[in-house]
């Protein structure tokens, strides 16, 4: 909201002051009527001061007497004209200035009128009377001027000036009435404006002859050039894309799984295929399988785009350069080819040939990598396989060294007979205790009772060592259980390595299928019926707008140039 501003106003009502006679009066004028501040001194030349015997003559003399009525009306009329403050004040001023006695501001309006003095005029600033008589002021001549000097002229002073007044007024040099055509004023105005027309015409001229040189002719060879001489060029349009064997949404989270799905993905992998088109490499190549410099070297191709026999490698790469346009957009990951030739069939057939070369880079680039983890994982299950070979002929060999297949086999046989033969040798104890118990027992019956009992003692005793203890030249069968165990657990460690070799190979040749990447095509180049380039329009306009900007450039400059000079 805007507030609307308020601003002081001053001297709206029109006040009445007191006038400098009441003053006077009252004693508050420090000089008297006739003085002006300087007493006694006359600062007039010496030629003109009057004689100490001459009279004064700037004693105002007597005004008549007025009607206070007709005053009283009169300034009411003054009152209602709606004089401002400052011209009150001039009059003032200009009252006390002559030496009129006045009770205000309009009194001294009221007899500045009546003396002839108009005190609102610029040229009665100095209280010179304006009117054609001042009755109530005596007008005497000027003691200091001689009366063969005043010309005739009777020049008055107002009571209480004392200044001098000239002896002549200064004649005012007024304009010949005589004129002149050939210098009169509408004659010089004609030939400055017939000077600046002829000018502008010259320098009109000069622009359209320097825009005709510099820009409109060069601007019609080109045209001519573009139109008659160009050699007419087909284009062939081709868009394929890099995608991954990968799946585009897999179980895991981050950036890698959002992103996998996305042009952004296969962005690398589109700029090394970009590169490589783009390269030396794949002109050298395309020279070698369709000959790309002889097409361009052909005499019916115009000059400017024709190639020389004898041309450089670099020049045949400027020359590529300008013919294979490639492009890349990353947010899709789509690339643009276009290959452009002096016939529609060569266009086609360099286009299907560069996007066989983009084929085979796409397959280098991740063919290292499969071809390293494959060898990697191959390589480990291989080992694992031979370690378990090695495990297995060490335990076959100490089983054909020990003659036993399984120690646990042995051990549990052995137990075996030794139970039955302690089952036996207590069936014979307790017969011996039964004999024994007999008062008068048969001899002949217990001998051979005793005779089984140390038997089967000592058939056990040999059953136990047989387990622990090792007859000379043999081995026992705790060290050949203990032999055969270490080779059966070697072999099923083994047997441990190789199954997870095998499922790191299949880990490895997983991976290395989802690293695979393959080039999809998704518009195939065709081959045009009408010439793509010159586009002889475009290519004129262009060359204008070029030069035009080129002259401008150099039109400043220059004018820059030369300002600087002359200043």
């Amino acid at each position: 909201m805007s507030t609307k501003p308020k601003a002081a106003r001053f001297f709206l009502r029109r006040v009445e002051r007191p006038g400098p006679a009441a003053q006077a009066a009252s004693g508050d004028m420090p000089f008297a009527d006739n003085d002006d501040g300087f007493g006694s001194q006359d600062f007039r030349p010496a030629q003109t001061q009057p004689s100490q015997t001459q009279p004064s003559q700037t004693q105002p003399s007597p005004r008549p007497p007025a009607d206070p009525a007709a005053d009283e009306a009169a300034i009411a009329a003054l009152a209602a004209e709606g004089l401002t403050g400052r011209q009150l004040r001039r009059a003032r001023l200009l009252a006390q200035k002559h030496g009129i006695e006045f009770k205000s501001d309009l009194h001294a309006v009221l007899l500045l009128r009546q003396a002839g003095i108009d005190a609102f005029a610029q040229d009665s600033a100095d209280g010179v009377p304006t009117g054609a008589g001042a009755p109530h002021l005596s007008a005497v001549p000027n003691p200091s001027i001689p009366p063969a000097e005043d010309g005739g002229r009777a020049l008055t002073r107002l009571p209480g000036d004392r200044a001098n007044l000239p002896a002549k007024a200064r004649p005012i040099a007024l304009p010949s009435t005589e004129t002149r055509t050939d210098t009169s004023q509408f004659t010089e105005i004609q030939r400055i404006q017939q000077d600046i027309t002829r000018r502008r015409r010259r320098q009109a001229l000069m622009l359209f002859a320097r825009l005709f040189v510099f820009v409109f002719l060069p601007t019609l060879f080109a045209g001519y050039y573009f139109y008659r001489i160009a050699t007419p060029v087909y284009a062939t349009y081709s868009e394929f894309v890099i995608q991954s064997a990968e799946p585009k949404s897999q179980g895991g989270g981050g950036l890698g799984s959002m992103l996998s799905g996305t042009g952004l993905a296969s962005s690398q992998d589109a700029n090394a295929v970009q590169g490589y088109l783009q390269s030396r490499e794949a002109m050298l190549r395309l020279e070698d399988d369709v000959g790309f410099r002889e097409h361009f070297q052909k005499a019916n191709i115009d000059p400017l785009q024709r190639l020389e026999q004898d041309a450089t490698l670099e020049q045949s790469y400027d020359v590529y350069s300008r013919f294979v346009k490639i492009s890349h957009d990353p947010t899709e990951g789509l690339i643009r080819l276009e290959v452009m030739a002096m016939d529609p069939q060569t266009a086609a057939a360099w286009a299907n040939q560069l996007i066989k070369y983009a084929e085979e880079q796409v397959d280098q680039l991740t063919k290292r990598m499969r071809d390293n983890q494959m060898n990697d994982a191959k390589t480990g299950y291989d080992d694992a396989q031979a370690k378990l070979s090695e495990a297995q002929q060490t335990l076959i060999a100490l089983q054909e060294k020990f003659q036993i297949l399984n120690t646990t086999a042995e051990i549990n046989l052995i137990t075996q007979q030794i139970a039955a033969l302690d089952g036996q040798l207590l069936q014979e104890r307790l017969s011996l205790a039964q004999m024994e118990a007999n008062t008068n027992p048969n001899a002949a019956r217990m001998d051979p009772v005793k005779q089984r009992i140390a038997t089967l003692e000592e058939q056990i005793d040999i059953l136990r060592n047989q387990m622990t203890e090792a007859a000379p030249g043999a081995t026992s069968l705790a060290e050949v259980q203990g032999q055969l165990l270490i080779a059966q657990a070697d072999v099923e460690t083994r047997q441990m390595i190789l199954a997870q070799a095998l499922q790191s190979m299949e880990t490895a040749r997983v991976e290395a299928g989802r690293q695979v990447r393959y080039l999809s095509v998704s518009v195939s180049p065709t081959a045009p019926d009408e010439p793509a380039y010159p586009r002889a329009f475009e290519n004129t306009l262009v060359t204008m707008l070029i030069l035009l900007g080129i002259y401008l450039l150099i039109s400043m400059t220059t004018a820059i140039l030369r300002e600087q000079v002359s200043a």
